[in-house]
């Protein structure tokens, strides 16, 4: 049976503009326009009316551990307005009081002003859209800001005490050297933020990239050699690595908002596209999508579809997001969350302890460095 008393979920917030489309990136994006405001206004109020829907699911008695705010690029809008939208969630859902809220920051669209009102409406984490230090990798991402743009957002932050500050960098851009990937990480490393996401760049089909692929790619081997040079700096560093591109100077650095995607945790999402997994009053797990046109979306019709999780989906999303975490999985804690006795998985489990990807013992299984290495074959299993 899945355990029902955790009533407490995460919550992500869709935030669809952007000056640009990215060339790699694959998520719901609409061009910002100044004169738009009116839309933008009206986009906030529909997320309202959103997370009431969805409370309807879940039943009005659950608790928000963490917010997320993400795009797009939610720096972008007027700061009152995400001040406004906060403020009202709390009038409609129980946030806790101690709860991570979480914006992504655009670091040319970020202002000291635009700082103390994030502040002032609670926002205590900030993730920086840095990618690179270097203005030629910069250019190819086809990333509007510059290195100095990125240095100068920093150093804007850091003047501000006890803000949780977590840095995007990728690895693998076309035509990267492995002294230009190290220097992003020293560069990264040097104003000391508290947390830092190292991402390799993906190609995925749905991009500029996917349809027009960079000729300069770089190869897996290369990618690897970049990834295992660049884990050696971390940890000279004192950066502890607590999940795949996820690097923390303490323990109480890691994103709450992701880990409770990867312990596969419950959430809601609310905005064009946003993905939700919740519990709904009758105990079946449910994933929901909502709608990708904005106009419609505006008009009330937020939900694109709800669909119900099948075993065997469980199984494997469990997999997936929880092996991504470089700690033991807990026999219990996979029961709890998917409501499947291990007995069901057994087969796949001995297949992964045979070929080395995982030990075990009574209690737990564990990632092997065998199976780290190879975690698509790993995963591949428990399709």
């Amino acid at each position: 049976m899945i355990n029902l008393n955790n009533n407490c979920y995460s919550l992500y917030i869709h935030i669809p503009w952007c000056l640009k489309k990215c060339p790699y990136c694959d998520f719901y994006s609409l061009r910002f326009l100044k004169n738009k405001k009116i839309i933008q206004n009206q986009y906030i109020n529909s997320l309202l009316l959103d997370l009431k829907s969805d409370l309807l699911y879940t039943g009005h008695d659950i608790c928000i551990e963490n917010i997320f705010l993400g795009g797009g690029t939610p720096s972008l809008i007027n700061p009152k307005l995400i001040s406004y939208l906060l403020s009202e969630i709390k009038n409609i859902v129980h946030v806790k009081k101690e709860s991570e809220i979480t914006i992504e920051i655009n670091p040319s669209s970020i202002s000291e002003k635009n700082i103390l009102t994030y502040i002032k409406s609670g926002i205590n984490r900030f993730s920086l859209g840095i990618q690179s230090f270097n203005n030629s990798s910069l250019k190819s991402l086809g990333r509007l800001h510059t290195a100095e743009d990125a240095i100068n957002a920093i150093r804007m932050f850091n003047k501000k005490k006890k803000l949780k500050i977590n840095l995007d960098i990728i690895y693998g851009i076309p035509g990267q050297t492995l002294k230009n990937a190290c220097d992003d990480i020293y560069q990264a490393i040097s104003f000391k933020p508290n947390h830092i996401s190292w991402y390799q760049l993906t190609i995925e089909k749905n991009t500029i990239f996917g349809q027009y692929p960079p000729k300069d790619l770089l190869n897996d081997d290369f990618l690897w050699k970049i990834f295992i040079q660049g884990e050696k700096i971390f940890k000279k560093a004192k950066y502890m690595q607590y999940e795949i591109s996820s690097f923390i100077r303490n323990q109480n650095d890691k994103c709450k908002h992701n880990l409770n995607y990867w312990y596969f945790g419950n959430y809601l999402g609310i905005g064009c596209s946003a993905h939700g997994k919740l519990i709904d009053l009758n105990g079946n797990i449910i994933r929901t999508v909502k709608n990708y046109n904005i106009k419609q979306y505006i008009k009330g019709s937020f939900l694109l579809s709800k669909k119900k999780i099948l075993n065997n989906e469980k199984i494997f999303e469990f997999f997936l997001n929880r092996l991504r975490v470089y700690n033991k999985i807990y026999k219990k804690e996979f029961m709890n969350k998917t409501g499947i006795n291990v007995a069901h998985i057994d087969s796949f489990i001995k297949k992964a302890l045979k070929l080395g990807y995982l030990q075990q013992n009574n209690d737990f299984w564990i990632l092997t460095t065998k199976g780290h290495l190879f975690l698509n074959d790993l995963l591949e299993i428990f399709i």
